[in-house]
């Protein structure tokens, strides 16, 4: 495909085509005075709307530098702690946040129009929750973890393809094996942004900012 070709890809390309998108009304009025209930209940929300992996999230963070980075990673939990996601301490993210432990999250549920945004310091949480977060997963997601190496730099298909094996034997002999550089990771959130679409484009965007004795204010955003 050329260029012409992609821009006029682009421009052909709309958002939230009514076939599939639902803009639901939304009162910031009568939201609650935390972040993390309002949560909760879009993210239920998104799930019986049949949005495709709901859980998943963007992960922004940056490195010693400064300089910013971006994935896509999945939601362990969401908590007085935290919002809660998993990776090796050794990892090209782990080690941006042992440089610098502040992150930011992003879901996107376009099925409704909605996204949540977040952002704050990140904590680690103790091994022992890490481990049985881990554990607690599947046995591909335990075969992935003892693989191990996330971010270096590969030779070949082979080479992974003789350690991922290797690493899913382990798993199914020993469904409680140890992976000491997974790592459970906390974001307790400054500030959480809820943002839902309007067909009109008057866009409803709730700010929840974190005052310094803990406590929530709330206020509205241009779109």
């Amino acid at each position: 495909m050329d260029g012409t070709d992609l821009h006029e890809s682009l421009r052909s390309l709309r958002v939230w085509d009514a076939a599939v998108t639902e803009l639901p009304p939304f009162d910031p009025d009568a939201a609650p005075g935390e972040p993390l209930p309002l949560f909760a209940r879009w993210f239920a929300d998104a799930v019986a709307a049949g949005q495709t992996e709901p859980h998943t999230v963007s992960l922004a963070t940056a490195d010693a530098d400064g300089l910013p980075d971006a994935r896509v990673v999945m939601l362990h939990g969401a908590d007085a702690d935290g919002w809660s996601f998993a990776s090796h301490a050794d990892s090209r993210k782990g080690r941006h946040l042992a440089a610098r432990p502040y992150a930011a999250l992003v879901f996107y549920w376009p099925v409704l129009g909605r996204q949540v945004r977040l952002r704050g310091p990140v904590s680690v949480a103790p091994a022992g929750d890490a481990q049985a977060d881990l554990h607690a997963r599947s046995t591909g997601a335990l075969a992935a973890a003892l693989t191990g190496r996330q971010s270096e730099d590969l030779d070949s298909a082979d080479e992974l393809a003789r350690a991922s094996q290797a690493a899913w034997d382990r798993a199914g002999r020993e469904p409680d094996a140890p992976v000491p550089s997974w790592t459970l990771y906390r974001l307790l959130p400054d500030e959480v942004e809820f943002f839902q679409g309007d067909a009109r484009r008057r866009h409803v965007r709730l700010a929840y900012r974190r005052t310094e004795d803990g406590n929530w204010t709330t206020g509205l955003l241009w779109p």
